[in-house]
């Protein structure tokens, strides 16, 4: 039996340092992705904010697909804080090990912001100014979290083949039924206010953010808990 097999049939989980490194490495290149193609798109569409989301949009959904495909079989592809935190809460996670995949998260969008600025020629790091407040937007954050995190516990439980494409689309349609753009993730959200281009968000906006997107997360894990029990489930986790 190859030994990256377990005896179940499933894959074995890599080691801490490899699992490490992809969460980095997908962290940034989620961030290459969201903030690149804010700054292209800002650039192309010629003050057209509706195309410029569309690109957006479609640029990140298309890569949380190709990240989470390639990286899903290493180290889960969180590429998320909330995603890991419910991993640790549900018990599909040391902890010790959740708070070194957070703290690579937040540095992995941080360098994946600093590259996209980079490649536009702007500095490596400056401050957002763009304003994201209010009690809508902080709603809106609940409920994209909400959302990220049922579709990727539902698939998960039933579908986990269907994870890369559902989390994509999510995100893609999320861009746009929220008012928030649907940031649902802290790492993503800390990184982006190092960028004052179309993705940013003013630093003091950012822990409203957080907030919601952990209570959002919390939620959706409890509710997902709840409705879908692992015991019940016919296919057994691949995260």
């Amino acid at each position: 039996m190859d030994a990256r097999i377990d005896d179940a049939g499933m894959p074995r989980p890599a080691d801490l340092p490899r699992r490490l490194v992809a969460e980095a490495v997908g962290t940034a290149g989620l961030l290459l992705a969201v903030v690149g193609s804010g700054i292209m798109a800002e650039r192309l569409a010629g003050g057209n904010a509706a195309i410029a989301l569309l690109a957006n949009s479609l640029a990140t959904g298309f890569a949380l697909m190709v990240l989470i495909t390639a990286f899903g079989s290493v180290s889960g592809a969180h590429l998320n804080p909330v995603v890991t935190l419910s991993e640790a809460w549900r018990g599909a996670l040391p902890w010790s090990d959740a708070g070194l995949y957070v703290a690579v998260q937040v540095a992995g969008a941080f360098g994946g912001v600093g590259i996209a600025n980079l490649m536009f020629e702007l500095p490596v790091f400056f401050l957002s100014g763009r304003v994201r407040a209010g009690g809508g937007q902080f709603l809106a954050e609940v409920v994209a979290t909400f959302g990220l995190l049922a579709v990727i516990l539902a698939c998960a439980r039933r579908r986990p083949e269907a994870l890369p494409l559902s989390v994509g689309a999510y995100i893609a349609g999320a861009y746009w039924f929220t008012a928030s753009t649907s940031f649902a993730n802290p790492a993503v959200t800390l990184a982006r206010m190092a960028s004052d281009t179309f993705t940013g968000i003013r630093p003091a906006d950012v822990p409203a953010f957080v907030a919601a997107q952990l209570i959002g997360a919390a939620a959706a894990t409890a509710l997902l808990g709840w409705l879908m029990p692992v015991s019940a489930s016919p296919t057994r986790e691949r995260r």
